[in-house]
């Protein structure tokens, strides 16, 4: 029976991969189309002079920031926690009055082997400390029930940046399953730590509606989403999932969305359902929002320079909440 199911898991995401692969290899080839016939359109010595009144990059829109000073945060995976750190200490403008109480930041190492890796996690951690943020380590983000501290807490955001398997798999499909696997994990462990309420309504300030429903554009949900800068979310609203991930192949085909609202069935007949969620939005991960953060890869001696997420694309947010009637929780 769990043979079964295991194979039934992998045989849905194997399926997934394949597709995601091919809608991919079409899109990239009419991209290249479409640039091969803007540039015969182009006379020679006409073509526009882009950096002649180049200024400091300025973003179109403010980059988002998805949480409240009321928030109450877990941040699981945190490398050398300089995110935690940006978070609490270096806070952007809205957060400056967050209580450094309201943050739980875990780290799956053991925490000598955290300060092995990365040598400038053991000042961060004690500067935290000081200030009041929990923080734990030796926390599975796929087996956070087993974390005894987080026994009965609920968040309003739960935050994994950059997630990674780290197993070092050479073969694409397999190391694309293993982190699918790693992703579909924290969805189903994380739900029972998310604050319950009603359903939050995320607004944008080019539309004059608010969006409550996940759109069934399947479209949207593989190449980025809709965008969410600046928002206004309502407070007091269930808990919400943030995932970022790097907005390029082979990070796309992991299938985040997909994964969050459609997900397969679980490998044994032991685990409960996986949840299905509402992607409420996604946006752009502005780095340099979060003073001093310092993106750190799961193999701490990559860490230091030579590691790198991805060419081109995008650092990019996806938020998502728990579906109705996905657990018996107040609408």
């Amino acid at each position: 029976m769990g043979k079964g199911k295991k194979h039934t898991l992998k045989a849905a995401l194997s399926s997934q991969q394949s597709r995601l692969k091919k809608k991919q290899e079409i899109e990239q080839a009419a991209k290249l189309s479409e640039q091969k016939g803007k540039k015969q359109k182009l006379a020679p010595g006409r073509a526009k002079d882009t950096h002649a009144h180049a200024g400091p990059f300025q973003p179109q829109t403010p980059p988002t920031i998805p949480f409240t000073s009321s928030d109450k945060i877990l941040l699981v995976g945190e490398g050398n926690f300089s995110f935690t750190r940006a978070l609490v200490v270096d806070a952007p403008a809205p957060l400056q009055y967050l209580p450094a109480e309201n943050v739980v930041a875990t780290a799956y190492d053991e925490e000598k082997e955290c300060y092995a890796k990365y040598p400038e996690a053991e000042g961060i951690v004690g500067a935290l400390r000081e200030r009041g943020v929990t923080v734990l380590f030796q926390v599975d983000a796929t087996r956070l029930e087993k974390c005894h501290a987080l026994k009965g807490r609920t968040f309003d955001k739960i935050v994994w940046n950059f997630p990674h398997a780290g197993k070092g798999i050479t073969d694409q499909d397999r190391n694309i399953l293993s982190n699918q696997l790693l992703l579909l994990g924290f969805l189903r462990s994380a739900s029972a730590f998310l604050a319950r309420g009603p359903i939050p309504k995320v607004q944008s300030s080019g539309k004059g509606k608010a969006k409550q429903d996940d759109s069934e554009d399947e479209d949207d949900a593989e190449t980025g989403g809709r965008s969410g800068s600046p928002s206004q979310v309502t407070t007091s609203s269930r808990g919400r999932i943030l995932i970022t991930l790097r907005n390029v192949a082979p990070y796309t085909l992991w299938d985040l969305p997909r994964l969050a609202k459609k997900p397969p069935p679980p490998q044994s007949a032991q685990e409960p359902p996986n949840p299905t969620y509402i992607q409420l939005r996604s946006f752009k991960f502005h780095r340099e929002v979060w003073k001093g953060y310092e993106h750190r890869m799961t193999k701490g001696e990559r860490a230091h320079g030579t590691g790198k997420t991805g060419q081109g694309g995008e650092d990019r947010t996806w938020e998502f909440c728990i579906a109705p009637r996905a657990r018996h929780d107040a609408n």
